[in-house]
């Protein structure tokens, strides 16, 4: 979300809780930077969720949702399945057995 979309969920906060809920410079400094890493719409409907059930002010953390994290390990695995999809099942076969074999010689 950018400044502006971190200022409108304040002032929503604001209005929601009209007397629960001072705004003021210093933790504007404080939760607009934090808002900033967090998705505007998924953020703005968790907060409707939330006024819908409780009748004092969110903390950050009851209406946070912040993006999904890259996985570069799920990218690797991603493009292995894909190379994998490629390869004869006459070699994974050959694959299989020479890894149970190999198995077999270590368990000895």
């Amino acid at each position: 979300m950018n400044y502006d979309q971190a200022v409108v969920v304040l002032q929503t906060i604001r209005e929601l809780y009209p007397d629960k809920f001072k705004i003021t410079k210093t933790k504007a400094e404080v939760i607009i930077p934090q808002l900033e890493k967090m998705e505007f719409e998924l953020v703005k409907k968790k907060l409707s969720e939330y006024a819908g059930k409780y009748p004092f002010p969110p903390t950050l953390a009851d209406i946070a949702v912040y993006p999904p994290r890259e996985n570069p390990h799920l990218e690797k695995i991603k493009k292995w399945d894909q190379e994998a999809e490629g390869v004869s099942d006459e070699t994974k076969q050959l694959l299989q057995e020479k890894l149970e074999e190999l198995i077999r010689k270590v368990s000895k």
